[in-house]
């Protein structure tokens, strides 16, 4: 069965460089990041662990924990973590789930349920849906599901940006518009009525169309 937004995330439990854990407890009552990757000692994915562990303060400030997995064991997260911080600059401190026996990734729609065997002998190639990022709520509800090509490295920048739009609009009542940034103007939600936004937004807003309600960020 697919994954949507706002379906429960799938629990489990599994080995990280960090011990093992029980994916919602270690959530806690935090934002978690769940991203994903083909397999160890791979160029653009090198570059995506080394940048996370160089802006994972900003998700720190935010209350939102980092996690990656890979479909390799765990030792070889710890030998590529080595190669991350010589050629990125930047170790991981957030843990790396070890997904030799591909129970995660099928358990979030990465690979098929019936997908046979384990990370031994598999190539980036036949991994390659496993390069996912999940945005998961302190409800543990899934809030954001991106795949990426293999090719292309994730721009975590947008990640971050999304992630204050989440927190934001889960805040009040608002959505944020096109290319949307922190302290920029915002949109009055569609289910919030015309009088219900006067007590909301007694500073009033601007209304180009009758459903289209702009006013400023609110703090």
């Amino acid at each position: 069965m697919s994954l949507r937004i706002n379906d429960i995330a799938p629990d489990f439990k599994a080995r990280t460089t960090q011990g093992e854990i029980e994916f919602h407890r270690w959530i806690g009552d935090s934002w978690a990041i769940l991203f994903s990757h083909p397999k160890d000692f791979t160029p653009v994915c090198t570059t995506e662990l080394g940048y996370m562990a160089r802006i994972e303060p900003e998700f720190t400030r935010r209350n939102c924990k980092l996690i990656g997995l890979s479909v390799d064991p765990v030792d070889a997260h710890e030998r590529w973590a080595d190669d991350i911080e010589q050629t990125q600059g930047h170790r991981p401190k957030y843990p790396m789930i070890g997904d030799s026996d591909l129970a995660v990734s099928k358990l979030y729609n990465m690979l098929p349920a019936e997908e046979p065997g384990t990370s031994e002998g598999r190539t980036a190639a036949l991994n390659q849906t496993v390069r996912s990022v999940f945005v998961i709520g302190p409800d543990k509800r899934i809030k954001l599901m991106l795949t990426y090509p293999m090719t292309t490295g994730r721009n975590f920048d947008e990640i971050l940006r999304v992630l204050d739009s989440m927190q934001l609009t889960a805040a009040h009542k608002v959505a944020t518009p096109v290319n949307w940034k922190p302290g920029e103007e915002v949109i009055i939600a569609g289910s919030v009525s015309d009088d219900d936004a006067k007590k909301l937004f007694p500073q009033g807003w601007k209304a180009p169309k009758p459903y289209l309600r702009i006013v400023k960020q609110p703090r």
